[in-house]
């Protein structure tokens, strides 16, 4: 590493941290974004250990020699979260969606598990902004649920590392990659008729999602006027 052009330099680690099992769900964050000191804004505060030294491990600027194993397995450590709650910014920039994307459309984040979904791919999304609170869901964009991750690896993940808005602000960016809404539904039945209970539960449902539709168009036209 002590070679190679200016450009190279935030390859190394990044590179390093999206090879290890479990970080299949990260994106490679643009060496340009990580060096703009006003995207970084605040985040200081977040990592208020170590931050200076592990913005350099990330940017691969660190002096490493000098370091004991444990002062630097806590700079790693702290890398790891500071890479994390950058790339929960970065996702939700023309560039990262773009990112993102492609590996929506590759299905790297997995499948919905739900038979009437048809395989829908699915999106990363946290359930909180504030790091360290909650571990991170997949979103289908078909059912409008979320799911736990399969791998174990996968469901450790802060959900703050890519935040509650980046599925939702993908689509708004690029609708033609929205799925149409799965209004299918499993009906359970004995003997080949409907269970009464469930069946008046889905009724209900129906109407609510009619009522909040209409409501929605009678907004718009209030707009519009």
């Amino acid at each position: 590493m002590s070679s190679g052009t200016e450009s190279d330099y935030a390859k190394y680690w990044i590179d390093w941290f999206l090879e290890i099992k479990g970080n299949e769900y990260f994106c490679e964050v643009d060496e340009d974004y990580i060096l703009d000191r006003f995207n970084l804004t605040g985040l200081s505060q977040e990592v208020p250990q170590f931050y200076a030294e592990a913005l350099d491990m990330i940017t691969d600027n660190l002096d490493e020699e000098a370091l004991t194993d444990k002062v630097r397995e806590q700079i790693e450590k702290a890398a790891r979260h500071l890479y994390g709650l950058i790339h929960a910014r970065f996702v939700i920039t023309t560039r990262g969606l773009a990112k993102m994307l492609d590996k929506y459309k590759k299905a790297d984040f997995g499948r919905c598990p739900r038979v009437l979904c048809h395989q829908q791919a699915l999106l990363p999304v946290g359930l909180s902004d504030i790091p360290l609170t909650k571990t991170v869901k997949l979103y289908c964009p078909r059912c409008e649920d979320i799911y736990n991750p399969k791998s174990s690896r996968h469901a450790a993940i802060d959900g703050a590392y890519f935040g509650t808005s980046f599925p939702h602000m993908l689509f708004q960016v690029h609708p033609s990659y929205m799925p149409p809404k799965s209004f299918e539904r499993y009906e359970p039945r004995i003997f080949g008729f409907k269970i009464h209970a469930i069946a008046e539960q889905h009724r209900w449902q129906d109407r609510a999602r009619q009522e909040f539709n209409e409501k929605l168009k009678d907004d718009d036209e209030k707009d519009q006027a």
